[in-house]
This record gives C-alpha cells, structure tokens and sequence, in this order.
C-alpha cells in the first residue's frame, strides 16, 4: 500500500459569510419559476443562463434540467447534423428539493462513450451542515475494466469545530473530509484534516492512501519502489496547485452581506459568459411582467 501525505497553509474562509451566501442562493432558487420554454427565471424576471427544465415539474422530485440548447445550424444539404460520438449529452435530475432539510440532485453525462453518473446531497442547504457524493462510471462496450466507482463526505459541522480549535490544541481525531474510489485493479481513499494556525490562516493535511488489489498489488509494489519519488512529487504539486487556487479564490472575493449578497449572487447566476445578463420574459418588450403569467408552469401555485 502507498501512503502520501502533504500539509499546506490556506485563507480561512468566513463561516458566517459562508453559511449567509448558501443560504440566498437556496432562496433565490426557491423563488425561481419556469416559463412555457423551459427557461427558469428569478423573482426579478432574469433567466437563470444555461439552465432549462427538460422533463417535469420546477423544484419537484424527478425535475429534468439540462443546458440551454446552443443552435444548430443545417448543412449543406439542408438537414441538421446528428451529433457526434463524442458530443456530450447530459442532465441534472432533482431528487429532492427541501431547503430546511436536504437538497439532493443527480447528474448524467455520457461523453466519448463514457457513462457518467454523480450523486449530491447537502443536508441543511440554508446553513450547509454535510454534503456527500456519490460517482460511477463505465464504458458500455468494455468490460468491468472500465467501470470504477467513488464516495465523498465532508462533515462542514466537524470541519467548523476542527477549525474553531486553539493552534496549540491537537488536531480533530477523525478527519472532517473523506473519499474513497474503487477499481478492480486498485483502491484509494483520501482524507483531508484542517487546523487552525498561529496567524488565523488554515493548515491542510491531505493523506492519500493507495492499494492495489487481485494481480496488480505485487506489481503495484514493485512499480512504486521504482517510481515513489515522481509519484510523491506529483501529489504535492497537485496539493499545492489545489490550495494556490483556493487562494486566489478567496484574495479575488470581495465578502458582501445583505441585499448586496443578494445582487450579487443572482447576477452571477444570469450572466453568460460574455458576460450580459440573460434577459427573460415579457420585461424584454418594455412592458410590464407579469409575475405569473399565464405562460409559467413552475409558479408557487404549481409547487
């Protein structure tokens, strides 16, 4: 079996801030309807971009969504061209829509022959209290060499604690995040521990452990004698990379509370990436919108 392991230093991220950004989105979703077109639209009449119910009823179990077709123009001949065998085809099916308990989707992504199914639930969507996630795949036309799957969790409500701890104190005893992936050929499992420094900054422990299984694990063994040192190298680099991101992240982020949180979330959620507001409804001929118009089919009353 092989152990890496790596400690890198992060920007602490505001709990309250956090906790109040989850919770104005999940509003904000939860206020959104559909139109006739699939199209989902905010409180204020914005669509919400790429994002378009395919199948069912809006924020119900069993509700489609999918991306905002892009046009396809005709050929020469006239007729539109099937996509490819690469094209990639996906949907987000809500399982679960309950703001003061659990949110729960599942994505579908078939690309370059390859089946891709990811689960997510997040308990407590409004103060996000655990999140956890589930990923399978496989290829069709292989065999079980091209199936894997995986398993995360992340215990924001320990993550917290741990990180509400003295720097002198020891660190949490059970990490706050786990994931594990399986292979027929091997096994791996991942734990990520916070603790708190001296200067207020995080300290990031990353472990993952790696083991081979059936007739790989002694060829594994000796594969990993000779190449430990680029494998270790490449994990720290990934960590690293991971934790530079984060940082950046968090430097660019310019903390709002209130309305301004508000505005600011749901310009994001209609901004393509041309950055202009995706305009939605009847607001767009000068005219007055209807809140519930006769062309919505996810209004409050539908719900």
């Amino acid at each position: 079996m092989a152990r890496l392991t790596h400690t890198v230093t992060v920007a602490p991220l505001d709990r309250g801030w956090f906790e109040e950004a989850a919770g104005t989105l999940v509003d904000l979703l939860d206020g959104s309807r559909t139109r006739a077109d699939g199209s989902v639209l905010l409180a204020d009449g914005r669509a919400v971009a790429g994002l378009r119910l395919l199948k069912g009823r809006h924020l119900r179990s069993g509700a489609r969504y999918g991306e905002t077709p892009e046009p396809v123009k005709p050929g020469a001949d006239g007729c539109v061209p099937a996509p490819g065998p690469s094209a990639t085809v996906g949907a987000v099916v809500l399982r679960a829509w309950r703001p003061a308990h659990s949110v729960e989707v599942e994505s579908r992504v078939a690309e370059d022959g390859l089946a891709l199914r990811l689960k997510v639930r997040l308990s407590e969507p409004r103060r996000p209290r655990a999140l956890g996630l589930s990923l399978s795949g496989h290829r069709p036309a292989g065999g079980s060499l091209y199936r894997f799957s995986g398993r995360g969790a992340a215990d924001l409500a320990a993550w917290w604690a741990a990180v509400d701890r003295l720097p002198s104190a020891l660190p949490a005893a059970r990490p706050p995040v786990t994931a594990r992936a399986a292979h027929r050929l091997a096994k791996a499992r991942l734990t990520v521990t916070p603790h708190p420094a001296d200067d207020g900054s995080w300290r990031i422990s990353v472990v993952l452990s790696v083991r081979g299984r059936w007739l790989l694990r002694p060829v594994g063994a000796v594969a990993l004698f000779f190449a430990r040192r680029p494998v270790e190298r490449g994990f720290r680099e990934a960590v690293e990379n991971a934790a530079a991101q984060w940082n950046t992240a968090l430097a660019e982020l310019t903390p709002r509370h209130g309305e301004a949180l508000r505005a600011e979330i749901a310009d994001a959620l209609t901004e393509t990436e041309q950055g202009k507001t995706v305009p939605g409804g009847p607001t767009d001929a000068g005219g007055p919108a209807d809140p519930w118009g006769p062309a919505d089919i996810g209004g409050p009353e539908a719900r």
